[in-house]
């Protein structure tokens, strides 16, 4: 028998082959356009490795811890020091520099546009020179540490666009957020914990957030962020019903996986494998999560390290160390958001207290990661969604000023995996309201991110609606200067 139908094979010429497989070479093809992770054999979502993996080239990063400092931090007040506003102080900013950037509609009426300088002194700290505001002399410590990019620019000029973009690389809601694209595609380090855990801290100013900015977008339900609360309840709707036991519970949801996995070998949606994995996920919390969020451990010279406040749950101090808790376990994405930076009046004093309550945690995190090791593989960033403007918006006195939002320039800073330290990247003109080198757009931040992360950011993708979409959209190139 093996004879005969070698006999045939023999006969067979290439352009027979050809012709008789035609349609199966052609079906493959078309299968891998269509769908590249199924013809890879990875068409079920896997929550442990990620439709990715290991993802597309060798990590620096294994988590990331981004504090958002919503409300858009003055660059002029924080860390892009500009004496020359000394001698123009007053005078009107040049048509030449203002050129055609946008404004808010909350300096429509404003007939004048003073330059203004900043009311607070700078100095150059660390071996690195970089100039650093007298209201973060903690940060000021650990300069060293960071790579500052001063060359930062958006498109969106008001606050809800220009958090959405910086979260989700789209002005409109609905688009899946950083900590979402990173889950869906890396999958989890620790599977009794979310990949993807949002913060956000108490006692900031009013400027409202969405949370479809750490929500899922068109990808499965179970890659959105999970809000840990303070108080006795992290996460909402975790707890057994009184009178519900664990072995009630587990019992329960044994019956509910069997339904749901029928369901979804008859149609085959993947909002059921979803729904499976967030009942799984919400029945190991229950263990999980009281242990991850009691600090009660911590010895005496943390809590001096992060400042008194935390010790009061719910600050941005108490956030940020149980972000470094957060990080020793492996969950892959931590989102602090500390608003308040919103100052279009009194900036002077509102820019201080924002400094004050967010300060001495912010350099205490980075010290206690490298001190136990992390840093290494930890990416941390901090920044907003914009700028300000150099010209004050409102009356100009000797002790007050306003700047409006400006998205023409404003400065981040990144530290610990793959990120050069101590580094100043990028520059703005004088005024500090253009940049004139090395811009980072927006798109390009997030592929950098990802880059550090292991992914090729044009290569994540999600087909939606007939199209496919990745976080930087249509944009976005690894800004390779900052990378060590």
């Amino acid at each position: 028998m093996d004879q005969y139908f070698n006999k045939i094979i023999q006969q067979e010429t290439r352009r027979d082959f050809l012709k008789k497989t035609a349609m199966g070479l052609g079906s493959i093809a078309l299968s891998n356009l269509i769908n590249p992770l199924e013809t890879l054999g990875n068409a079920r979502l896997d929550t442990k490795n990620g439709v990715l993996g290991l993802g597309h080239i060798p990590a620096k990063a294994k988590r990331v811890i981004y504090l958002f400092q919503s409300g858009g931090p003055s660059q002029l007040e924080t860390f892009d020091y500009k004496p020359s506003l000394n001698k123009w102080h007053g005078q009107e900013i040049p048509d030449s520099v203002r050129g055609s950037q946008r404004n808010s509609g909350m300096v429509a009426s404003q007939s004048t546009f003073p330059l203004v300088r900043s009311i607070y002194d700078f100095k150059q700290y660390g071996q690195s020179g970089a100039w650093v505001s007298e209201i973060f002399p903690h940060t000021a410590k650990i300069v060293d540490e960071l790579c500052i990019v001063k060359s930062m620019y958006t498109e969106a000029i008001n606050h809800e666009p220009a958090v959405m973009f910086m979260q989700t690389g789209s002005q409109l809601s609905g688009r899946p957020s950083i900590g979402s694209w990173l889950s869906y595609g890396l999958g989890s380090d620790n599977e009794n914990l979310p990949n993807f855990v949002v913060m956000v801290s108490q006692g900031g100013g009013a400027q409202p957030l969405n949370s479809q900015s750490w929500g899922n977008g068109f990808l499965p339900s179970h890659h959105q962020g999970v809000q840990f609360r303070s108080g006795a309840d992290p996460v909402l709707y975790l707890n057994n019903p009184y009178g519900i036991h664990k072995e009630d519970r587990r019992r329960a949801l044994d019956y509910i996986k069997k339904m749901n996995e029928h369901q979804l070998g008859l149609w085959g949606d993947p909002e059921i494998e979803s729904n499976i994995n967030q009942y799984e996920m919400a029945f190991r919390m229950q263990t999980s999560v009281p242990d991850a969020v009691d600090v009660s451990g911590e010895p005496d010279h943390i809590y001096e390290m992060y400042g008194e406040d935390a010790k009061k749950p719910g600050t941005y101090a108490a956030n940020c160390l149980l972000a470094r808790k957060l990080a020793e376990k492996d969950v892959k994405f931590i989102q602090l958001y500390h608003t308040g930076w919103d100052q279009h009046g009194g900036l002077p004093s509102g820019i201080k207290r924002q400094a004050q309550d967010t300060d001495q945690a912010t350099a205490a995190l980075i010290k206690d990661l490298k001190q136990r090791g992390l840093l290494e593989d930890t990416l941390v960033v901090w920044g907003g969604e914009f700028g300000r403007t150099s010209f004050s918006q409102g009356q100009l006195t000797k002790t007050n000023y306003g700047r409006d939002h400006h998205p023409g320039c404003f400065s981040m800073w990144m530290a610990g995996a793959g990120v050069k330290p101590g580094m100043v990247y990028g520059q703005t003109d004088e005024f500090g309201y253009n940049v004139i080198e090395n811009p980072v757009h927006v798109h390009d931040f997030q592929a950098t991110m990802m880059h550090l992360l292991g992914i090729d950011h044009e290569r994540l993708t999600f087909k939606y609606q007939g199209r496919r979409f990745r976080l930087t959209d249509v944009h976005g190139k690894v800004v390779k200067g900052i990378l060590a």
